[in-house]
């Protein structure tokens, strides 16, 4: 399938109406990255962002993988993960931010881009294999899903969901919502 503008103006509306954490999540991306970044923002504020990463699927990904990856971030203290946070607004590029994220437990390069959804949706998108899928099965990434995700592929699928927000005039969590939906298809 062709992306378009329209595919994704129809996904992301279609997102809104058939996701059950739609609303949970529209809230958290009006307010969490001020949150984030004024340091405003308690445990429970960064441990849902794991939790919503692996659990927006419903069922999708494994149970036991789910509660191994919240229970990891857990094992951070959170003076450290306030210190992750820190860093990430301070830096000055995506590589440093990532890094800074994918140092505490439990986060991965996918997790990372949970974050930085949250911190900035103008410029961030989310990655996980069915997002991914849909933009290679759509000739937009050259390459399958690499397991695990390295950095530089992060960067590479970034590149293009930037080059697609520009092309259908979109911010970062429209073109998210669009690829899930069209990954729900599959």
């Amino acid at each position: 399938m062709k992306l378009t503008r329209e595919v994704v103006d129809e996904r992301a509306a279609e997102y809104a109406d058939r996701e059950p954490l739609y609303v949970v999540e529209q809230e958290a991306i009006e307010t969490l990255g001020d949150a984030l970044a004024a340091g405003e923002y308690g445990w429970r504020d960064v441990e849902w962002i794991v939790r919503w990463y692996y659990r927006r699927s419903l069922g999708a990904i494994p149970d036991a993988e789910r509660r191994v990856a919240e229970e990891r971030f857990r094992q951070n203290e959170f003076g450290v993960v306030r210190e992750a946070i820190e860093g990430v607004c301070a830096a000055s590029d995506d590589d440093s931010r990532i890094e800074r994220l994918t140092a505490l437990s439990g986060v991965d390069v996918p997790g990372a881009s949970a974050f930085l959804l949250f911190f900035d949706p103008d410029r961030y998108a989310v990655v996980g294999r069915r997002e991914w899928t849909v933009l290679w099965e759509a000739g937009e990434l050259s390459d399958p899903y690499p397991d695990p995700l390295p950095t530089t592929s992060y960067e590479e699928y970034l590149g293009c969901c930037r080059a697609l927000g520009d092309r259908f005039d979109c911010d970062m969590w429209t073109l998210y919502r669009a690829l899930w939906r069209l990954g729900a298809a599959k």
